[in-house]
This record gives C-alpha cells, sequence and structure tokens, in this order.
C-alpha cells in the first residue's frame, strides 16, 4: 500500500523530536500504509495514536529511523562544511568534536550568512536518505 511522501517526513519528524517528555516513535505499516505516532514516557494522549496489538511485528511493521541511522547528524554538517564553508571545515570538524555543537554550528553558519543555506542543504539530503530508505525497505511511497 502507498504512503505519501509528506506522510513519511511528518512520522520522521516526529521521531526525531527531542523532548523531555519522553522517546518519541513512528512506525509503518507495511501491509496498510498507516503510520503509526507514540512517545514513550508521555501519558499525552495528543502524541499517542491507538497502536494495534501486534506493532512489535517486524514483519508487518518497520520503525521510521532516526536522522543518525540515515546519516543526517554530524556527517551531514560535515558535508555541508566542505562543500559550502571549506574554509570552516576544520573548525565544523572541532565543534562537532565537542558537546553543544549543533547550537554552536548555528552560530557559525550565522556568521557565515549560510543558515537558508543550511536549511536547504539539509532538506535535500533529508528527502533523499527517506526515499532511499523507503526504497530499501519496500515502502512505496507517493508524492
Amino acid at each position: 500500500m502507498p504512503v505519501s511522501f509528506a506522510d513519511i517526513l511528518d512520522a520522521f519528524e516526529f521521531a526525531n523530536t527531542d523532548s523531555s517528555l519522553g522517546d518519541y516513535h513512528a512506525v509503518v505499516c507495511r501491509q496498510t500504509g498507516k503510520i503509526y505516532t507514540y512517545a514513550e514516557g508521555s501519558d499525552l494522549e495528543e502524541f499517542n495514536d491507538e497502536l494495534p496489538d501486534d506493532i512489535e511485528d517486524e514483519e508487518k511493521y518497520i520503525a521510521i529511523p532516526d536522522k543518525k541511522e540515515l546519516g543526517l547528524g554530524k556527517p551531514l554538517a560535515l558535508n555541508f562544511a566542505r562543500e559550502h564553508l571549506p574554509n570552516d571545515f576544520d573548525e565544523v570538524r572541532y565543534i562537532f568534536s565537542k558537546r553543544g555543537a549543533y547550537r554552536k554550528f548555528r552560530t557559525l553558519l550565522e556568521k557565515r550568512h549560510s543558515v537558508d543555506l543550511w536549511y536547504a542543504f539539509e532538506a535535500k539530503a533529508k528527502e533523499q536518505a527517506l526515499r532511499d530508505w523507503c526504497n530499501l525497505n519496500e515502502i512505496a511511497v507517493v508524492d
């Protein structure tokens, strides 16, 4: 059953939410294409879909990956710096060797007037990585 790519992207964003309210997850039913979202450790119903009893069946459901699984964390920032900020590559590599990297990276992007360029680069990479993931896992997507 085809799944809307926009729904996959929304589920990816949900599953990669950084929050103290719980661990966020999204899974796709391979048979129906329905996406289920839930937050472990959260009692807030707005975060939790009614989950099927067999949600743990890995043949039937597949978890939406996190950004690290798709190489969309540090490696992506380094690729961006290599391509768009070559004179700052060593600084970006250093930034990502410490805690609080994204805040410091954002500050550098602002100094270099490259925030919009970064967001476009990140969005393109995210879309390609998710489409590749869907293909690899035989999830048919429609635009």
